[in-house]
């Protein structure tokens, strides 16, 4: 048996294994998901965490300690999961997104995921690898550098990309956000009966049985005890759910996970006030498959619960509606559907010099989130000054730093651009006992 065997073979067990009860509860959301990441090697690549982090399990990090190995990371940073989000402060803001694979685990693996994708990226833009590198190099140097200016300041919160102070391609992402309404996204998303909005029945939604739309307002009950109380809306009508509808999950990394909107009244009764909230089953994030530490996992109930907690812990001045709850003792995320979210586009960010001011700017972003921490964030288990910790480990050595994790980035790339061959010749031959390719 050649390497390529064994490597598919590594695949297709760890694929199965991250995703078999979702494979077996809807086999058909998984051959789309399949046929999304056969696209090519990057949709590949984001939809495989599972596959990096079963690499990661006999990964030698030597930057990872006591302390560095105990950080709040993203768990699935790579170049398209960054983009604009309304804060609590009501401030438009350019972040990091997507939150559903944090936890705790190696600051390394968030650097080491992000510059293997835009390695991906860069040979999908057909740049050379000399490029390549020093874009790298921007990203990591920028991320080091922020993280010496946290050890020095006071304020943790004191970087941010808004309307204010944003440049180029991530000023445009935010102008582009601004343009955004709510009243756009309910005309999208309902519609007027009878003088009452409602959701709209179409575009993946479907109409709940009585038992069911029971479970979720008792779910959505349970929700409103988990929202901070320094959040909290005051006004008695603004909870109130006019309409719920199921969804089928959300992208390439919710296949197979149930969810639901409801329709909830504004601050007032005016129709362009309601709100649209997500409820949506959590998942398993891949670094727990390999982080053993029993306290970490013992620490959250469920991965709704796991999911909001490490939102709140990354992200500064989180959604205010943002909290979880349990269906069937499973958990399930709950989030508002705001109109002012917006991608980085990378499909107009093609030369080396576009591209460079846009990777330090997302390197700062990294260093944000490892090292700042909501005032309404859960801090048992990170008990250290972060910032402190990964400057003390790169203490004397950080150029070593900068060349370790771009030499990993551009090496696991060609990895995954093999891999991708290997899952889609996989898929194509059938072997997936759960999911087939027709």
């Amino acid at each position: 048996m050649d390497d390529s065997d064994e490597r598919t073979k590594l695949i297709l067990a760890t694929l199965t294994d991250a995703f078999e009860p979702l494979m077996k509860a809807d086999a058909d959301a998984f051959r789309t998901k399949f046929r999304k990441m056969a696209a090519d090697p990057f949709a590949f690549y984001r939809g495989s965490a599972c596959v990096f982090y079963t690499d990661m399990r006999e990964f030698e990090d030597r930057w990872a300690d006591e302390r560095t190995s105990r950080v709040w990371i993203h768990g699935d940073l790579h170049a398209e999961n960054f983009g604009t989000y309304m804060n609590s402060e009501g401030v438009l803001t350019f972040d990091v997104n997507d939150f559903d694979e944090a936890y705790v685990g190696h600051f390394s693996w968030d650097l080491r995921r992000f510059v293997a994708s835009l390695a991906l990226m860069g040979w999908q833009k057909a740049l050379p690898e000399d490029a390549v590198r020093e874009l790298a190099a921007a990203y990591v140097q920028a991320y080091v550098e922020r993280v010496h200016v946290y050890v020095e300041e006071e304020d943790d919160s004191a970087y941010g990309l808004h309307l204010d102070n944003a440049e180029g391609h991530i000023l445009e992402v935010l102008r582009s956000a601004r343009l955004a309404t709510r009243i756009g996204l309910l005309e999208r998303l309902t519609e007027l009966h009878d003088d009452e909005r409602r959701l709209r029945r179409s575009g993946g939604a479907r109409e709940l049985d009585d038992d069911e739309r029971k479970r979720v307002m008792e779910a959505f009950v349970s929700y409103l005890e988990t929202i901070p109380p320094s959040k909290r809306e005051r006004r008695e009508i603004f909870y109130d759910v006019k309409d719920v509808v199921g969804r089928s999950g959300f992208g390439i990394g919710s296949a197979g996970l149930a969810a639901y909107n409801l329709l909830i009244e504004g601050r007032d009764q005016a129709h362009e006030n309601d709100v649209i909230l997500t409820m949506k089953q959590g998942n398993v994030p891949a670094v727990s498959r390999i982080v053993t530490d029993r306290r970490i996992r013992e620490r959250f109930e469920h991965e709704g619960q796991r999911t909001v907690i490490s939102q709140r812990a990354l992200q500064q001045h989180t959604d205010p509606l943002l909290g979880y709850t349990t269906i069937y003792d499973i958990g399930y995320v709950v989030a508002d559907l705001s109109p002012y979210e917006a991608d980085l586009d990378w499909s107009e960010i093609t030369e080396p010099e576009e591209i460079g001011p846009v990777v330090a700017d997302l390197g700062r972003a990294t260093a944000k989130i490892h090292c700042i921490s909501d005032s309404d964030s859960d801090e048992g288990l990170v008990e250290f000054s972060t910032e402190e910790a990964i400057a003390a480990a790169l203490e004397g050595e950080q150029d070593a730093f900068v060349e370790d994790i771009i030499d990993f980035g551009i090496d696991y790339a060609v990895r995954a651009r093999r891999d991708h061959e290997l899952f889609v010749d996989a898929f194509r031959g059938g072997h997936f006992e759960l999911v087939s390719a027709t």
